[in-house]
């Protein structure tokens, strides 16, 4: 199932499966080859019944960066490297099994809404987490924000495109958990949510949140 030097998974016993963002050498920035990796990754994992849970974090001690910036600066239509933009979300955000990010070092942009796609965020302590494409006019996905957010610190993260570290990231909800080793952490929580969704294998959030418009 591992895709070509993009997209890595490795299968972590009990049901869970790891996915890793592999292109640390662009700081795991989502390419449109990375997002259709990703969603035809997620596509077969979701009709996979080995797989209970997933796991997602990225590779060099970076989450995700966001959209590949060099891609879109490089393309003479850059519109057209979005047209997959909304399958990609749709495959991340209504993914029918628990994912858990395991966030190492930055995730920001595309990369926070990534993580904020996820069922839980557990961050280690060098974690970082903001949208500051907003403040080059790019549109922020404000209606994900809100939906795991207080809607006050959701503005504030959209509207000022500050980065926050890990503790300000717990503080407001952003995250679950700050631990040392954050794919052993999140590989542990995996495990009892599978379990849970073994039980109960339709996700309370996919039946009660209707999908975000996303911007950008």
């Amino acid at each position: 199932m591992t895709e070509e030097h993009v997209l890595l998974n490795h299968s972590m016993g009990d049901g869970v499966v790891l996915l890793t963002l592999d292109r640390p050498e662009r700081r795991n920035a989502l390419s449109a080859r990375l997002r259709t990796e990703l969603a035809h990754t997620l596509g077969e994992l979701a009709a996979d019944e080995s797989c209970r849970a997933v796991v997602l974090t990225g590779a060099g001690g970076t989450f995700c960066a966001g959209f590949d910036l060099k891609e879109l600066q490089a393309s003479d239509a850059p519109e057209e490297l979005f047209a997959d933009a909304d399958a990609y979300h749709h495959a991340v955000h209504t993914f029918p099994k628990p994912i858990v990010a395991a966030v190492a070092g930055p995730a920001v942009a595309g990369g926070l809404d990534l993580a904020a796609m996820c069922d839980i965020r557990v961050a280690q302590p060098d974690a970082t987490f903001g949208q500051p494409q907003v403040r080059f006019g790019v549109p922020v996905a404000f209606d994900l924000m809100k939906s795991i957010l207080a809607e006050p610190a959701a503005r504030e993260l959209c509207l000022t495109g500050q980065v926050i570290d890990a503790a300000e990231a717990l503080r407001i909800g952003l995250v679950n958990h700050i631990v040392d080793d954050c794919v052993e952490a999140a590989k542990a929580l995996a495990i009892t949510m599978g379990e849970v969704a073994a039980a109960a294998p339709v996700k309370p959030q996919v039946l009660a949140v209707q999908p975000p418009l996303f911007e950008g």
